[in-house]
């Protein structure tokens, strides 16, 4: 199942929705991964949204399957790349060239959502008007607030920075400037007293 109900939590936490057509002469879609079930399921329920949309899709972790149905389909334009990293450029170049009322939807990880969405905030788009729905993956996208660094995918609490190797507990406290929850020090004031870590959402 690439649906998750996630747990109430404090007020920065992001809150995902699921995807609905919307009137609008232009629509642009970013997914990875089981993202993609998200438009299928929009492609459904309006075939026209979809030959009119710019799809940018990252398979990460799931293969070819997806590609081939969403190369099937009658899209206006598609974009499958390695990775969201890797397509950036020509993301910020998609929106740059963007005329009102673009219509924008996200769908996949938390990670590729939180991204892209800061992505299309930079230009102009508010928050509040982009689609989201989260697919697949609840590994989180955490910044470690001792050192800076990024930590993709994170699955357990608490965890260990990629960068300075501090351990470090997985909060709901999210950094839509960064695009990420923020970590911090679990045993800061007691050296080596780490939880055994555990299963996010277990």
């Amino acid at each position: 199942m690439s649906k998750f109900n996630f747990p109430k939590s404090i007020i920065s936490r992001p809150i995902y929705g699921t995807l609905e057509a919307r009137p609008g002469k232009s629509h642009l879609m970013i997914a990875d991964g089981e993202g993609a079930e998200a438009l299928f399921d929009l492609a459904i329920a309006d075939a026209e949204l979809i030959a009119k949309s710019h799809i940018f899709y990252f398979p990460k972790n799931i293969g070819t399957v997806y590609i081939e149905k969403l190369e099937s389909m009658t899209i206006a334009q598609l974009h499958v790349g390695p990775s969201y990293e890797a397509s950036v450029s020509r993301l910020r170049r998609v929106l740059a060239d963007a005329h009102m009322g673009l219509q924008v939807y996200l769908a996949g990880t938390e990670s590729l959502i939180g991204q892209a969405m800061q992505e299309a905030v930079n230009a102009g788009i508010l928050h509040t008007a982009i689609q989201t729905e989260h697919r697949g993956s609840v590994g989180r996208r955490m910044q470690c607030v001792h050192c800076k660094g990024i930590t993709e995918d994170v699955m357990v609490d608490p965890f260990v920075c990629s960068h300075c190797g501090l351990n470090l507990f997985v909060r709901d406290h999210y950094s839509r400037r960064h695009a990420a929850f923020q970590g911090v020090c679990v045993d800061a004031e007691d050296p080596g007293n780490v939880p055994t870590p555990v299963e996010l959402y277990s």
